[in-house]
């Protein structure tokens, strides 16, 4: 891939793309960009990390492996997102993982030190990376609400309007929405098993609401879908 299409594809991330030509230089944009096949750490055990991430294409699975080896999944994050050290601090993430989901992964990087040398030059993205960074912490307290305060079901059927949002789905009254997830993905994501969130697939289907395949999840009654995930 040329250093132009690696320029076209990182410039598509909403917080990148508000970049100077003069910041690429500061950031040495085209040595920060990183290619991960699928399944690929992009780091395991984060807990000297000093890096920045951008999300430019694919996905990337975000967890801990618990005392007994098991895999726990925070989070899947797709194009657009930020992760690593997105607090700016160092030593604070001992045992997370992040790695390629389902496909080839695209990112940028940056050290902790680089970054904040552009946000002091550049006072309006230290708003704009400020602004996003607290609606990833807001995403992560309504997440943490919907395991305390909802059923099941109800957890399942908020997670999939949070899709929706993410995805800026929520003016149409349908929505169809590439599937990166498994069922398992969801279980690990909502806290349940794999297969009670197969039985409740099943029967949203049945219901009308959505249907659920490996290349596509479609709502069918976005309005419904937020009635029933109780959305305020």
């Amino acid at each position: 891939m040329s250093a132009e299409e690696q320029m076209l594809i990182i410039r598509r991330n909403d917080f990148l793309e508000k970049l100077y030509p003069a910041d690429f230089e500061q950031l040495n944009i085209l040595h920060n960009y990183i290619i991960a096949d699928k399944d690929a750490y992009v780091y395991f055990d984060a807990q000297y990390l000093n890096k920045l991430y951008f999300l430019k294409q694919g996905f990337i699975k975000i967890g801990n492996i618990d005392d007994n080896g098991e895999e726990l999944v925070k989070e899947i994050l797709q194009p657009g997102d930020v992760f690593g050290q997105f607090m700016l601090e160092r030593h604070n993430m001992h045992g997370e993982f992040a790695q390629a989901h389902k496909c080839e992964t695209i990112l940028c990087a940056f050290t902790i030190t680089d970054f904040e040398k552009l946000l002091n030059l550049r006072p309006d993205l230290a708003i704009v990376f400020s602004r996003k960074i607290g609606q990833k912490l807001k995403n992560v307290e309504n997440r943490l609400l919907n395991l305390l305060q909802k059923d099941v079901r109800t957890r399942l059927l908020y997670f999939f309007y949070n899709l929706l949002k993410t995805n800026k789905e929520l003016s149409a009254s349908s929505a169809r929405l590439p599937n990166f997830l498994t069922h398992e993905d969801i279980a690990r994501l909502i806290g349940t098993t794999r297969q009670t969130v197969t039985t409740l697939l099943n029967k949203c289907e049945e219901d009308g609401l959505l249907h659920f395949d490996r290349k596509f999840i479609t709502i069918h009654d976005i309005k419904l879908l937020q009635k029933e995930a109780k959305v305020g």
